[in-house]
């Protein structure tokens, strides 16, 4: 690893720095040690971290982006938590206890930024969480969905606030949440695999099939597979950029990140995300370089993926397409967020 170290020295020297972006923090969770680091977007370097509980594997922020919130997934025994964090404050204010709703994963905020969309693979559910009655420990908190069988592992939510996708690993399928009150009204298949999700900006709804080396395009009324892309080495997460243009998809094998027209559904780039020759940490998906988490810099034209094998971010120049540093993390980083200073 001393190559990849002085590459990581060399490059987090190098990354531009303006004043007229706006100051703020990536979050990086680190499931083997029970952690978020705070990481400069500046340059990297590291603010502080705060315990979580066990395997911390997505973090939410809220629209205004006071309030953290990360899923406890758990290790070996599930986890049936959340953390709260309180960026303003910086320290943790409180631990939102899921009763028997284990391995909570996938979690969102809602528009009007009081209620947490959570799914728990040990109870089948899509959770709605209401943060401030969560808070003040009361049980009738928490209500949601049945989403059956077939391991519900992220979640989705409609440009309109008013649906939500789930994506199920073991059976390959996407699911269609009312969140007014019918609750589940489809599931269609997707690809083996199926895992990353997110809606596109013309509402389409995407899904990363990591065992089927693809990503699907979902008509987001009937699910029906419109378009399906090929994205090789395990594909699983995607994000669209601020602009609007492109769509990043992770590929965990192959140390990768495939590049697509948002529009024309287009594959425009492959590129790659560590340095060739090195050798890397063991995770729960193996040994290897492993990119997982992947957000977008809504101030800076930037990406940030977290490189579960090697404990680095490596960060996207998303205007020229290749990566300009490598920042330090904690063991086997994967969920991101990123927290702006609004003052």
């Amino acid at each position: 690893m001393k190559r990849f170290a002085s590459l990581l020295l060399g490059l987090s020297l190098s990354l531009p720095c303006s004043a007229e972006y706006v100051r703020g923090e990536l979050l990086v969770g680190n499931k083997s040690d029970d952690t978020v680091w705070r990481l400069s977007l500046d340059d990297g370097s590291k603010l502080g971290e705060f315990a979580t509980g066990p395997g911390p594997h997505e973090i939410a922020v809220s629209p205004d982006g006071k309030t953290v919130v990360v899923t406890d997934y758990g290790h070996q025994d599930a986890g049936n938590s959340l953390t709260v964090y309180d960026p303003v404050a910086g320290e943790v204010t409180g631990s939102i206890d899921l009763h028997r709703h284990g391995r909570p994963h996938g979690i969102r905020y809602r528009l009007d930024g009081r209620h947490l969309l959570v799914t728990t693979e040990s109870s089948w559910r899509l959770l709605t969480v209401d943060m401030p009655m969560a808070l003040q420990a009361h049980i009738r908190s928490i209500g949601g969905f049945d989403v059956g069988p077939g391991v519900g592992h992220m979640v989705a939510l409609s440009q309109d606030d008013t649906t939500a996708y789930v994506s199920k690993i073991a059976a390959g399928t996407v699911v269609r949440v009312d969140l007014t009150g019918s609750g589940v009204t489809l599931e269609m298949p997707a690809g083996a695999g199926a895992e990353g999700i997110e809606v596109a900006p013309d509402g389409t709804v995407w899904v990363t099939n990591r065992a089927d080396d693809t990503v699907t395009v979902h008509d987001p009324d009937s699910l029906e597979i419109l378009a399906t892309l090929e994205s090789k080495g395990f594909p699983i997460r995607v994000v669209f950029t601020p602009n609007r243009k492109s769509a990043l998809v992770t590929n965990a094998t192959a140390g990768t990140l495939s590049v697509f027209d948002a529009q024309s559904r287009e594959l425009e780039l492959t590129l790659d995300l560590v340095p060739e020759g090195e050798t890397f940490n063991d995770t729960l998906l193996g040994q290897g370089a492993l990119p997982i988490g992947v957000i977008v810099d809504p101030a800076r034209p930037r990406a940030y993926v977290a490189i579960s094998g090697a404990n680095r971010i490596a960060v996207v120049d998303t205007v020229e397409w290749k990566v300009i540093g490598y920042w330090q993390t904690g063991n086997q980083p994967d969920a991101l967020g990123i927290v702006l200073n609004r003052d």
